[in-house]
C-alpha cells in the first residue's frame, strides 16, 4: 500500500479501491472533518492545490456548516498550479529587481524588449483619440505615440489619397490631426427641429482652413491650397428647415489657391461671384521651355462653378489675401502682398459675363502710400468700410459712407466725402490680434484676450449690457480669451472655451428669425446660446438661414494670448498725473458702490427716487442722457404716487 500525505504531514495507508461504491466508502473513511473557523480558510479550500474526487462534496456539508477535507485523493500536476503574479507596468517589466529569480513568481515580458518598429506598427492601428490617451500614460508610450512613423501610418489610413504631408516641425502628426478633426457643421434657424448637422467631408481635403457659404452651395479651402465646391449642399425639407442633401457631391474647383472672397454682405443672395487668389505656372520668354509662377485672380460663377474671368499679375508681385469692398458696379479688390503693402483695382461685376479682354490698372492703396512704414498683417471689409491690422497690432480704418461713419464714431466731424480712402487710426491700449467687422459695428481682440466693441448698439449687438452707441472701443469685461469673433448685421457671436476644454457659443443683439437660438427676444449682453458646439470648432459664420461652424485643429497654431499685468487689471487704480486726469476704473466702481449705499439708506420709495435724480446729476453723462433719466424717474415717481397712499411695500 502507498502512503498518502495529508495537510498535517501525516501518512495514511492507501487500500485498493473496488468499484465506485468502494471508492466512496474509502474516501469518506479517510476524510477528517473539521469546522472552518474563518472565511480565509474557506477560500483556501476552494483555491487549494488539491483536487477533490467525485462524490465527496455532498458529504462535506452537515447541519449548514462547511467542513474542510484534510486528505484528498490526488494532487494537481505542478504545471497546472495557480500562481500569484505581482502586477507591473507593461512597458517597464517587473517592479522588483529579483522577481525573475523567485520561485513561483511570474516573468512578465516588457514592451521595451520589442523592436520599436513593431510597437509603432501596433500603436498605429489605434484611433487617434486612443493614441493621444496612450501617450499620456508613461514616458515610454509618450515617445512611442509621438513618433512620426506612427502618425504617418495613421495619416495614410485616414487620407489614403494624401500625397504630401505638408510642412512644419511635425508634418505627419499635424496632417493626421487636421484630417481627423476636420468637419463643417451647421444649425438651421427655421423649422421645428434644432439639431447640429455635419456636412459631407471631401476625402481629398487636407484639413479645413476656410469656408464660405453662398446661396445654394458651400466653398471650402484646405491647407494644401485646394478649393472644394459642395454643389447643391442645402435643400429645404418637408418640415420647413434647411438641411444637408444626402446626395450632395463635391468637386475640386481649383488647386493652388491662396485665398478667396465674395460679396462681404451677410445676405448670401448677393454672393453671385467667387474671387479666388491662386498661383499658376505661366510660360516664360518666347523660345525657351522655362516657366515661372505668377499670382492671378480667377472669378467663378457660384451657381455652377464656371470660370468667367481671370486676371494675371507680374511674377514679381506675390499676394497672400484678397477682400472685396463696394457695390457691384464699382467693386474694389484689395490685395495684400507678402511685404505688407495693399494694392487695389476696380471691377464692374455686371460685365464679367461678357467675353472680352482688357487691362486693369493696379494701384497702391492710400494707406500704404501715405504710411509707407506700416506693414499690414491682415484685412477685413464689409460693403462700405475696410479695417487694417498692422504687424505691430495697430488698427486703421477706412469708411466710405457718412451713415456708417456716424454709426461707428458718433459724429461726422472728420469725415471727408472727397477722400474716402484716408485711413483713421484707432486708439487702443494693447496690440490687436484679430477682428470682426459688421455692417455698422466691429469687434477687436487684443493680445491679452480682451474684447473691445465699437459702433451702433441699437439692438444691443455690442454686448455692453445697454443699447447706447459707442464711438470708441469699449471693453466687454466679462468675456476673455475668445477663439473666434463674428459680427453680423445687428448681432454678434463669440466662440469661447471653458476650463475643461469644452466649447460654447455666446451671442448678443437682435434675436429675430432665430439668430440667437434660445433667446428669441435678443439680449444686450452676451448669453450662452442653445447650440452644441463641436470640440474642435475654430471659426463660425452666420447667415439669414443657418449658423455654420468649422472644425479643425492645427497643432502648430497655439493661442498667442499673454497674461494681463496687474497694473492693467480692471479695478486697480492707476496713478493720476494731475487734477485733470481721467478717472480710473477703480474710482468709478467705488463711486457706484457709494451711490447704491446712499439709495439703500433712504427710508421710502419717494426718497429713493429723489436721491436717484440727484445722483444722475452728479454722474458724468451727456445732457440728453441726463434728461432721459430724469424724465423716466419722474414717470416712475408719478406712477408710484398715484397707486395709493398706503404703507410702503416691504423691502426685499
Amino acid at each position: 500500500m502507498e502512503p498518502i500525505r495529508s495537510n498535517q504531514g501525516a501518512e495514511t495507508p492507501r487500500a485498493p479501491l473496488c468499484g465506485d461504491g468502494g471508492r466512496k466508502k474509502q474516501i469518506l473513511s479517510l476524510v477528517q472533518r473539521k469546522p472552518i473557523a474563518s472565511q480565509t480558510q474557506a477560500s483556501d479550500c476552494q483555491e487549494g492545490q488539491l483536487d477533490p474526487p467525485k462524490g465527496t462534496w455532498p458529504g462535506l456539508f452537515s447541519e449548514g456548516r462547511l467542513y474542510q477535507p484534510i486528505v484528498w485523493a490526488r494532487r494537481r500536476p505542478p504545471s497546472l498550479r495557480r500562481r500569484r503574479v505581482k502586477r507591473s507596468c507593461p512597458s517597464c517589466g517587473p517592479s522588483e529587481p529579483g522577481g525573475e529569480e523567485k520561485k513561483g513568481r511570474g516573468n512578465p515580458v516588457s514592451v521595451q524588449l520589442f523592436p520599436p518598429e513593431l510597437v509603432e506598427h501596433i500603436v498605429s492601428f489605434l484611433p487617434v483619440r486612443d493614441v493621444v490617451a496612450l501617450g499620456q500614460t508613461c514616458h515610454y508610450f509618450h515617445q512611442v505615440c509621438d513618433a512620426e512613423g506612427v502618425w504617418r501610418r495613421i495619416c495614410h489610413r485616414l487620407s489614403p489619397r494624401l500625397r504630401e504631408q505638408g510642412s512644419g516641425v511635425r508634418p505627419w502628426k499635424r496632417a493626421a490631426i487636421l484630417n481627423y478633426t476636420k468637419g463643417l457643421y451647421f444649425q438651421a434657424f427655421g423649422g421645428r427641429r434644432r439639431c447640429l448637422s455635419k456636412s459631407v467631408a471631401p476625402q481629398l481635403a487636407h484639413g479645413y482652413r476656410r469656408f464660405l457659404p453662398t446661396k445654394d452651395h458651400v466653398f471650402i479651402l484646405d491647407y494644401a491650397g485646394t478649393l472644394f465646391f459642395l454643389k447643391n449642399a442645402l435643400v429645404s425639407s418637408t418640415l420647413g428647415q434647411i438641411q444637408w442633401k444626402r446626395a450632395c457631391r463635391y468637386v475640386v474647383l481649383c488647386r493652388g489657391a491662396k485665398d478667396f472672397a465674395s460679396d462681404p454682405r451677410c445676405d448670401t443672395v448677393y454672393r453671385k461671384y467667387l474671387y479666388v487668389l491662386a498661383t499658376r505656372e505661366q510660360p516664360g520668354v518666347v523660345g525657351t521651355t522655362s516657366s515661372q509662377a505668377c499670382d492671378c485672380v480667377e472669378v467663378y460663377l457660384q451657381s455652377s462653378g464656371q470660370r468667367v474671368f481671370k486676371m494675371t499679375f507680374h511674377h514679381s508681385m506675390s499676394f497672400k489675401q484678397i477682400v472685396l469692398v463696394g457695390q457691384e458696379t464699382q467693386r474694389a479688390l484689395l490685395l495684400l502682398t507678402e511685404e505688407g503693402k495693399i494694392y487695389s483695382l476696380v471691377v464692374n461685376e455686371t460685365q464679367l459675363d461678357q467675353p472680352r479682354s482688357y487691362t486693369v490698372q493696379l494701384a497702391l492703396r492710400k494707406v500704404s502710400r501715405c504710411l509707407p512704414h506700416l506693414r499690414v498683417a491682415c484685412m477685413a471689409s464689409n460693403q462700405s468700410s475696410t479695417l487694417y491690422i498692422t504687424d505691430q497690432g495697430g488698427v486703421y480704418f477706412e469708411v466710405h459712407t457718412p451713415g456708417v461713419y456716424r454709426d461707428l464714431f458718433g459724429t461726422l466731424q472728420a469725415f471727408d466725402p472727397l477722400d474716402q480712402q484716408m485711413p483713421l487710426a484707432l486708439s487702443l491700449p494693447a496690440k490687436i490680434l484679430f477682428c470682426a467687422l459688421g455692417y455698422n459695428h466691429l469687434g477687436l481682440v487684443d493680445e491679452f484676450g480682451r474684447i473691445f466693441m465699437q459702433g451702433n448698439n441699437r439692438y444691443g449687438q455690442l454686448g455692453t449690457g445697454d443699447k447706447m452707441d459707442r464711438g470708441e472701443p469699449t471693453q466687454v469685461h466679462y468675456l476673455q480669451r475668445p477663439i473666434a469673433l463674428w459680427c453680423g448685421l445687428n448681432h454678434s457671436l463669440v466662440l469661447s472655451q471653458g476650463s475643461d476644454f469644452s466649447k460654447e457659443l455666446l451671442g448678443c443683439g437682435c434675436g429675430a428669425g432665430g439668430r440667437l437660438p434660445g433667446w428669441p427676444k435678443g439680449s444686450a449682453s452676451f448669453v450662452k446660446l442653445h447650440i452644441k458646439v463641436p470640440l474642435c470648432a475654430c471659426s463660425l459664420c452666420s447667415t439669414r438661414e443657418c449658423l455654420y461652424m468649422l472644425s479643425s485643429h492645427d497643432i502648430e497654431h497655439h493661442p498667442a494670448y499673454r497674461d494681463l499685468p496687474a497694473s492693467k487689471a480692471v479695478g486697480t487704480p492707476e496713478p493720476s498725473l494731475g487734477a485733470g486726469a481721467p478717472q480710473d476704473p477703480g474710482g468709478v466702481a467705488w463711486a457706484c458702490e457709494e451711490y447704491l449705499s446712499q439709495i439703500h439708506n433712504c427710508p421710502t420709495l419717494q426718497d429713493r427716487m429723489e436721491k436717484m435724480k440727484e445722483i444722475v446729476g452728479w454722474m458724468p453723462l451727456m445732457a440728453a442722457q441726463k434728461d432721459f433719466f430724469w424724465e423716466a424717474l419722474d414717470m416712475l415717481q408719478r406712477a408710484a404716487g398715484g397707486a395709493g397712499q398706503g404703507p410702503p411695500p416691504p423691502e426685499s
